[in-house]
C-alpha cells in the first residue's frame, strides 16, 4: 500500500533542497538579476516581452505574461507581455501549415519588434520549437532568457541569459522556473513602479 504521507513530505523536503541549491549559486542569482535588469529596460524603453513554452512551461509562459500585464504585489499600470501558446486558432493554423517546429517562430515573425525580450521555456534545453525560436530570435536582433534544467541542451548557446533550475527532473526544474520567474515579475515590478507600492 502506498504509504501518501511519505510521498507528500518526499515531494517538500525535494522542493526544500532545489531552493537551498537555487540560494547557494551565486552564478544563478548573477543570471535572474541580469535578467530581471533586461526587463525592467526593456519596458522601460517601450518594448513588450513575449514567452512561449510547450506543455507545463506552456502554462509556466502565460502565468508569468499575466503577472506582468495584470499585476504581480500590488496595483499599477500594465506592462505588455504576451503568451505565444494562448491562441488555438493560430497554433492550430500554424502547425497544420508550416508544422509544430514552427509554432512560436511564425508567432514572433508576426508579433516581435526590436527592442522586445523572448523568454524561451524548455525544461529539456531541446524542445525543436523553441530552438527554432531562439534561432530567429537571435537573428532579428531580440534579448533571450532561457528558462531550462541542468541538462546543457542546445538551447543554452542560443540565450543571452540562461537560467537553469538545478535539477534533471522535470516537475522540480518547473517549480525553480515559478520561483525565478515571480522573482523576475518582482525586480520588474519594484524597479519600474516603486512610487505606485503601499506605505
Amino acid at each position: 500500500m502506498v504509504d501518501i504521507n511519505k510521498l507528500i513530505v518526499g515531494e517538500m523536503d525535494s522542493a526544500r533542497l532545489l531552493i537551498e541549491d537555487m540560494l547557494q549559486s551565486e552564478e544563478l542569482i548573477h543570471r535572474i538579476r541580469d535578467a530581471g535588469t533586461c526587463l525592467v529596460e526593456c519596458f522601460q524603453n517601450g518594448g513588450k516581452v513575449l514567452l512561449a513554452g510547450n506543455g507545463g512551461s506552456a502554462a509556466d509562459a502565460q502565468h508569468i505574461a499575466g503577472e506582468f500585464v495584470s499585476r504581480f504585489n500590488f496595483d499599477r499600470p500594465g506592462l505588455p507581455a504576451m503568451a505565444l501558446t494562448v491562441d488555438s486558432s493560430v497554433m492550430t493554423a500554424i502547425g497544420n501549415d508550416y508544422g509544430y517546429e514552427h509554432l512560436f517562430t511564425r508567432q514572433l515573425q508576426a508579433n516581435c519588434s526590436k527592442g522586445d525580450v523572448f523568454i524561451a521555456y524548455s525544461t529539456s534545453g531541446s524542445s525543436p520549437n523553441i530552438l527554432s525560436a531562439l534561432r530567429y530570435a537571435k537573428e532579428v536582433g531580440l534579448t533571450t532568457i532561457g528558462m531550462t534544467g541542468n541538462k546543457c541542451g542546445p538551447m543554452n548557446d542560443l540565450c543571452d541569459f540562461v537560467i537553469e533550475s538545478p535539477s534533471s527532473y522535470t516537475p522540480k526544474i518547473q517549480e525553480g522556473h515559478l520561483i525565478v520567474g515571480h522573482i523576475l515579475c518582482m525586480i520588474v515590478e519594484e524597479t519600474i513602479f516603486a512610487e505606485y507600492k503601499p506605505k
